[in-house]
């Protein structure tokens, strides 16, 4: 049925206006990670766009915000570039039409949550630059701690910038050392001395395919073949959905080039320790715990380590530390609930579903309004009453961050009939920002900051609460070194006195 399309009246601005803020309040007590890449080089010669689509589309749980595509013909024009980026989901950017234009053998593919830079689509990548020597198409997943200084030297040098985030700054650098290497891949490790923080990178040039992470391996990147095809991905599942094989993940310090002419080649680095900035200088990697408790889908593996293996375990942990007895143990969708079976496995306690989540929120749907009896979290999830009812039910959630989220799920749960309703969260309490790429926000705003364990609990009306023991993180890496800085205040290294956020942190 057709209907016309009229001006909205002031009251229906005000009311938009509305739903805004409040989808904008429900959404900032979830954890955000900025962004998902991909990467493929065909040395077939065959169109390599929706395979990378499909790649997106298996890295969607890292970005909702934007997405975009970015393809090279290898025996076309040389440094002809096709893109295409847009705001929202990638089935919402992307239709066939979009994949048919994008002809190219060499691609790379972005999603993105902005940590830094606002959400528009300026900011959207991959990001294509065309300078003196060709062009580079970059996607950046991390976030950068020394950027005003970055950016404020290329801007007295004449750079004039369209965006407001960071890669456009890392891509700045490598284009600027380009000028005056013999090859792409050592202009990216000399302006790799220059960039402080969080970075896992995808760069394409006109006939290499580079990946380069930092030396801290904050941020997962991985190989993998398919056929004559080698791809980049920041996870596995990734590689999976698209039918291809894992090789091996890229190492801390480490940049990866691939062509037809040497097929895969490597920076020299080091089996236990990174390479550094200096190179002469080692330092410890410390990659985000975060991947596996929350952010890496279940079904991948970073690093060598089992994601849906970190969570059982986490799961397992908060059984023997922080028992209880309940009837039955449920997961929020979806990351608490492997962490959820974990527990169930370890305690006894049968394990079950307490929630229906709709898959199909994207970021179009239209929120309700702050006046509304409607609540966003409502919207993406359902409780089952018959499940719950008369019931002792142990919750477990991934983390709490300033606790209305929380508080809105207990509620639920009681609203359903829960007899009693006890939180378990397989992580550590929030007490410090992180500047790393995860959008876990500055101390004030954190529902553990200045607060007892009990404070929280009664806030969020839980019959009991219990959190992951910190000395537990390092089990479920398996020994491998992380980063716990939002947890403990101590990061690998020194933090930025200018918050790229807007916020100054000292």
């Amino acid at each position: 049925m057709l209907h016309n399309l009229t001006e909205p009246t002031q009251e229906q601005l005000e009311r938009s206006l509305d739903s805004e803020n409040a989808a904008r309040s429900a959404a900032a007590d979830e954890l955000h990670e900025e962004c998902g890449v991909f990467g493929i080089y065909d040395f077939s010669g065959e169109n390599v766009a929706s395979t990378i689509y499909y790649g997106l589309f298996a890295l969607q749980h890292r970005g909702q915000e934007s997405c975009g595509i970015a393809v090279s013909d290898t025996n076309g024009p040389k440094g002809k570039v096709l893109s295409h980026k847009g705001m929202g989901l990638v089935n919402e950017v992307f239709t066939q039409e979009h994949i048919a234009r994008l002809k190219g053998d060499i691609g790379v593919g972005h999603v993105r949550y902005s940590t830094a830079g606002g959400s528009t689509r300026e900011n959207a990548q991959p990001l294509v630059l065309n300078y003196v020597k060709g062009t580079l198409a970059l996607a950046h997943n991390g976030n950068l701690i020394n950027t005003p200084q970055l950016r404020r030297e290329l801007e007295l040098g004449g750079s004039i910038f369209q965006t407001t985030i960071d890669t456009e700054v890392i891509a700045y650098h490598i284009a600027r050392e380009r000028v005056r290497t013999r090859n792409v891949e050592e202009a990216v490790a000399n302006a790799m001395k220059k960039l402080k923080g969080a970075y896992s990178l995808i760069i394409m040039s006109p006939r290499k395919l580079i990946g380069a992470r930092d030396p801290y391996g904050f941020r997962p990147l991985c190989i993998g073949k398919r056929d004559n095809a080698y791809i980049l991905a920041s996870e596995t599942c990734a590689l999976d959905t698209i039918g291809a094989e894992y090789i091996r993940d890229v190492e801390p310090g480490e940049i990866v080039t691939i062509s037809p002419k040497n097929g895969i080649q490597s920076s020299a680095i080091s089996s236990n320790r990174s390479i550094c900035f200096p190179p002469e200088r080692q330092c410890e990697t410390a990659r985000c715990v975060f991947e596996y408790i929350y952010f890496g889908r279940a079904d991948s593996r970073i690093d060598g380590v089992s994601v849906y293996d970190s969570r059982i375990r986490a799961g397992r942990f908060l059984a023997k530390d922080s028992p209880v007895d309940a009837d039955l143990v449920v997961g929020v969708p979806e990351s608490g609930n492997v962490a959820a079976l974990g527990y169930s496995l370890e305690s006894g306690i049968p394990y079950g579903m307490a929630f229906m989540k709709n898959s199909y929120v994207g970021r179009t749907f239209i929120k309700p309004g702050q006046s509304s009896r409607e609540s966003s979290v409502r919207v993406k999830l359902n409780v089952l009453r018959d499940a719950v009812e008369g019931k002792r039910v142990i919750m477990i959630d991934d983390s709490i961050v300033r606790g209305t989220t929380s508080d809105r799920i207990v509620r639920m749960l009681r609203d359903a009939g829960a007899k009693e309703v006890h939180m378990r969260v397989s992580s550590p309490p929030f007490l410090y920002p992180c500047y790393f790429g995860t959008d876990v926000p500055a101390r004030e705003q954190l529902i553990a900051y200045n607060r007892e364990i009990e404070d929280i609990r009664k806030i969020i009306g839980a019959d009991t609460l219990a959190y992951l023991r910190l000395d537990r993180l390092p089990q479920l890496t398996q020994g491998l070194p992380i980063c716990s800085g939002c947890f403990t205040g101590k990061y690998p290294m020194e933090p930025p006195s200018e918050d790229i956020r807007g916020e100054y942190v000292h």
